[in-house]
């Protein structure tokens, strides 16, 4: 029980330590958060869009976070590193704050998620999804939906190749939560096969060469094997028979009539 209580606390420290970093660095552009048990101490590393703003002048910045990360979240001897995104358009986080801060503009959700989605599959992304939750044109709460390209809703390509982010925008009528869900560029579906030729194969794999060269002189011995090939019977063909004409009947003489004409 001791054990589980210790997990527990551990991962809430590090939803607080999330939601934190979310607020401070929002200028930044939040991408996400690893957290890193380390002989040294812990290791935090933020994914951001523009670095500098973390780091500050003289690194000022970056230390006061360390500082208040060790003071508030009893992390032990925490290094704080920045990492700076490759594509801001492909990080769900990000795309995620950056509609919500659309929304609080004034654009249209419909317009808003129109022109996210669209900016996520220009950058080469497999498929995109989209939900905008809250007051949006009225007292009633609805949901509203945008889905382009392929995404995964289950299963382990989900959790390995789907990018999930949230963020919250604060309005007049109400809340309005966003959640953008990505698909990245590079993921590979367990159905898709490619299908290599043997050149390209052993120039990736050399260790298999010798294997395919042995293979490549193996050649199947063929079976002669001597087929009878039996000539046709011909039959001789039946001659028509003639119907044989009956024979006529001679008449019969009775001898009495020709004893009495003697007589």
């Amino acid at each position: 029980m001791a054990s589980e209580r210790k997990f527990i606390a551990e991962n809430t420290r590090r939803v607080l330590l999330k939601e934190y970093l979310m607020k401070e660095v929002t200028r930044a552009g939040f991408g996400g958060l690893d957290v890193q048990r380390t002989p040294m101490g812990t290791r935090v590393t933020l994914i951001t869009e523009r670095p500098g703003i973390i780091i500050g002048r003289r690194g000022a910045a970056i230390k006061n976070l360390t500082r208040a990360i060790e003071e508030d979240f009893s992390f032990d001897n925490p290094q704080v590193e920045v990492q700076e995104v490759d594509n801001p358009n492909l990080n769900a986080q990000i795309m995620a704050e950056k509609l919500a801060f659309a929304l609080e503009r004034g654009w249209h959700f419909r317009r808003a998620g129109h022109s996210t989605i669209r900016r996520v599959m220009d950058n080469g992304a497999r498929g995109c999804h989209i939900i905008i939750a809250g007051k949006l044109t009225g007292q009633r709460h609805r949901t509203e939906k945008f889905k382009e390209g392929y995404i995964k809703f289950c299963g382990e390509p989900k959790i390995q190749d789907v990018d999930k982010g949230y963020a919250v925008a604060k309005l007049k009528p109400g809340v309005i939560g966003v959640t953008v869900e990505i698909m990245r560029p590079n993921s590979k579906l367990p159905d898709e096969i490619d299908v290599t030729l043997p050149v390209e194969a052993a120039e990736k794999f050399p260790e298999l060469a010798s294997l395919m060269e042995k293979k490549d002189d193996f050649r199947p011995v063929e079976l002669k094997s001597e087929v009878v090939v039996e000539e046709p019977v011909e039959e001789p063909e039946a001659e028509p028979v003639e119907a044989e004409a009956p024979e006529a009947e001679e008449p019969k003489i009775e001898e009495d009539e020709n004893q009495g004409g003697e007589q």
